[in-house]
């Protein structure tokens, strides 16, 4: 549960989550659209599954658009959809690359304060720097 949490905080944050919203209301709208205008979609339901097939660029074939506005709806769903399979995970590692830099710099400057005090360190002190260190090391 933690995880979604972070996710929809990051998706917040970022702007996102208000893009990728507007890609699910722009799907409910395009499955309307299509279940009125093409024979082969008989109930929103339909719409939704047939737009969710063309924005995942999947394409199985058992339902397909045949009216020129089912095609042209279909043609932007599928670019949207790229789009958003695009954008998303680009921005959410993006967010996370700058967090990861950020958290870099705060734990590099505490380093680097302990160590412009050092004459003042207790002997507990000096052996958990001490012990930061030989773990920093191992890692790189």
């Amino acid at each position: 549960m933690r995880t979604w949490k972070r996710w929809y905080k990051i998706l917040k944050r970022t702007g996102t989550l208000k893009i990728f919203m507007s890609f699910l209301l722009f799907l409910c709208g395009a499955g309307v659209v299509l279940a009125l205008v093409e024979p082969q979609i008989q109930s929103f339901g339909d719409g939704l599954w047939y737009c969710f097939v063309a924005a995942a660029t999947i394409g199985f074939g058992d339902i397909y658009a045949v009216t020129k506005i089912g095609r042209l709806v279909t043609v932007l769903v599928s670019l949207y959809g790229i789009l958003m399979a695009a954008m998303v995970p680009g921005v959410v590692v993006s967010y996370y690359m700058e967090h990861l830099k950020i958290r870099e710099k705060e734990t590099i400057s505490v380093f680097l304060e302990e160590l412009e005090r050092l004459p003042e360190l207790s002997k507990e002190e000096l052996e958990e720097l001490s012990e930061k260190i030989k773990k920093f090391n191992h890692k790189h």
